[in-house]
């Protein structure tokens, strides 16, 4: 069981209480992850700011999207699968990508089936694909910046994700009817 608290406006460190207010301010709700972040000013400063950045990316809603859940199934993330479920829902994602995202099955193009498979294994390598897995993303018609795009959206997901294993974060209600539980073998 976690200890770590889900701030809110009234019981987060001063130096955290303008971010909240953002968060407030964008999502009507300040969310659980957010809440937890909070106690750390620095991180849910650079967690914002990441985010803020990759949404500004050269990849679009569904590449995104593609990106954020490769990740957060990789990781088995419990909180952000739901919640990058509702936002791409909000984003107007074909649910046929996150479905597929979720459930681990084919996408429905090859250029992001390509996109998913070069953030997976920059992923479980740490960073060390391949020349051949870079040829194939770049033949899908990605570029350099990309592959450095994919490594923001990592680092923005190595916080939200991490954070919630360590914290427990419950799934805010906004996105329990997208709540997921990763597989089993």
């Amino acid at each position: 069981m976690s200890t770590f608290p889900i701030h809110t406006l009234e019981t987060a460190p001063e130096k955290s209480k303008p971010f909240l207010e953002n968060s407030l301010k964008s999502f009507g709700m300040i969310p659980g992850l957010h809440g937890v972040l909070a106690e750390s000013p620095g991180l849910l400063e650079a967690y914002q700011m990441l985010h803020k950045l990759f949404t500004e990316s050269s990849f679009n809603n569904d590449e995104q999207t593609v990106v954020w859940q490769t990740i957060n199934v990789e990781h088995e993330c419990h909180y952000c699968v739901p919640a990058h479920t509702g936002i791409a829902h909000m984003m107007k994602v074909d649910p046929a990508i996150t479905e597929a995202l979720r459930n681990k099955t084919a996408l429905p193009t090859e250029k992001l089936q390509a996109l998913h498979d070069f953030t997976l294994s920059m992923v479980r390598n740490r960073g060390r694909v391949s020349e051949q897995e870079q040829e194939a993303f770049y033949a899908a018609g990605y570029t350099q910046r990309q592959v450095l795009d994919i490594i923001l959206g990592l680092s923005q997901k190595v916080i939200s994700n991490y954070t919630n294993h360590v914290a427990e974060t419950p799934v805010d209600a906004a996105f329990q009817k997208f709540a997921w539980q990763p597989a089993t073998v």
